[in-house]
């Protein structure tokens, strides 16, 4: 629901920013630099007033001497003089999310750019906004500098949603982009996007899907109602992906991209949530995002689909995002916390909505399906995959042999149209088989 907002002077916000990294210095920079079209955007004056980090000695490159300095961000949370938190130190637990606890326990205003917050405790933040009246911003937790959670929560708000899906993690991007483009393998290209600074020394959060997981559980509440339900995700990131994959769905007419995808489900109420590389017609306009760039597609009704595409990262476009609701704060815009949200929704909506899910058969929607199979190359091999498709019925568009190393051969095979148990059942048959070297890979073709 709308909360109120505290603002004791009335004609400013006063502004406490909690973390000061790369996002945190942006703000600073961003406010200072653009000062004199944010004084025309927003009908409040924007004034910095405290801040808090680790290390107050640190050079950051922008002067901190204007402000009040906290080495403990919730007890900046709490000072007097601030009515707006900013809070980009990020995690579930810790400095960042006890500010914004404390925050809203004080009827504040909140900015934060902290997926994984919002996506984990997205109910208890909702409780919280109910009892204490308080209010949280969070754009700047999906997408970048892409408008993603505006465009959904108004620019469609005339619309019933029928999916939302994206490229929502910018580091798996790069990595598929360079695997394609250059011909290389996943752990090479890994060691570079380390190097570069797009993955961390342990890049587990990104490229286990992890990280698109959380901007998937919000866009979802955003796009479907009720709270973030992160648990509900089915997760599947890209450290199985070979440079075969790629090249052979790409002859295929597909491109293989890390998607987080959210629809209702075909029957038994809920809504599916899964993070997982899958197939692309290549004539999809997501299909040409690449590199770290990051993409949102919405199919709503009656407009159909829309496609936001940005950088997803990084200091200027996570600034931006920061600041612009920052700017819907000074101008007393604050739409519902998620897409519908009440007290029901916020003590039980996801609980709900993750019972509904579990009560249907697995499958969903029937979906095409892209197979790798690792087999030794031998007379009647083919026979013998084909023969295990025919007993289960799974109907074959096209099937590629390619010589792997001499005695080892791909087969790559795109099936028709199935439901998952059935695809499960052929998997489980083809790994028994003598002549498989390896379980099969399997990638479902996403239509969007």
């Amino acid at each position: 629901m709308a909360g109120t907002m505290n603002n004791p002077e009335g004609g400013e916000l006063r502004i406490g920013i909690a973390g000061l990294g790369t996002v945190g210095v942006g703000v600073l920079r961003l406010l200072s630099d653009n000062a004199a079209e944010l004084a025309a955007r927003a009908p409040k004056g924007l004034r910095v007033t405290a801040v808090s980090a680790r290390d107050a000695n640190r050079d950051r490159g922008v002067d901190l001497s204007p402000f009040a300095f906290e080495p403990d961000a919730a007890t900046l949370a709490r000072r007097e003089d601030v009515d707006v938190l900013i809070e980009v130190i990020g995690g579930t637990t810790g400095a960042g999310a006890d500010a914004v606890i404390e925050a809203l326990r004080a009827g504040k205003v909140v900015v934060t750019a902290n997926k994984a917050l919002v996506a984990e405790r997205g109910a208890e933040l909702a409780r919280l906004i109910e009892q204490h009246g308080g209010a949280l911003y969070y754009e700047a937790a999906v997408a970048g500098g892409i408008p993603a959670i505006k465009g959904l929560r108004e620019g469609l708000a005339g619309n019933r949603i029928v999916s939302v899906a994206g490229i929502l993690n910018g580091t798996c991007n790069f990595i598929l982009t360079k695997m394609k483009d250059e011909k290389r393998a996943f752990d090479d290209v890994l060691a570079q996007a380390q190097a570069l600074g797009y993955a961390e020394a342990d890049p587990s959060f990104d490229v286990d899907g992890v990280d698109a997981a959380h901007k998937l559980a919000i866009l979802s509440a955003v796009a479907f109602g009720g709270v973030p339900d992160f648990s509900a995700i089915e997760l599947e990131g890209i450290r199985g992906v070979r440079l075969e994959d790629i090249e052979m769905a790409e002859d295929f007419g597909f491109s293989l991209k890390l998607l987080g995808v959210a629809k209702p489900r075909a029957a038994g109420g809920g809504v599916r949530q899964y993070v997982a590389p899958v197939l692309v017609p290549q004539s999809n306009p997501i299909a040409g995002v690449y590199d770290s760039f990051n993409a949102v597609v919405v199919r709503g009704e009656p407009v159909d689909e829309i496609m936001m595409r940005g950088r997803g990262a990084g200091e200027g476009p996570t600034a931006s995002a920061v600041v612009a609701d920052l700017i819907d704060a000074a101008r007393g815009i604050n739409p519902p916390l998620f897409g519908t949200l009440n007290a029901a929704a916020a003590t039980g909506g996801g609980a709900a909505q993750a019972e509904a899910a579990a009560g249907e058969a697995v499958e969903g929607a029937a979906e095409r399906r892209f197979w790798r199979l690792l087999v030794d190359d031998r007379p009647g091999v083919i026979a013998e995959v084909s023969q295990v498709l025919s007993d289960r019925a799974l109907s074959v568009e096209k099937i590629v042999q390619q010589d792997a190393d001499g005695s080892r051969a791909h087969i790559f095979i795109l099936t028709h149209a199935a439901q998952r148990t059935q695809a499960d059942e052929v998997a489980a048959a083809l790994a028994r088989l003598n002549c498989m070297i390896e379980p099969p890979a399997v990638y479902a073709v996403e239509a969007l």
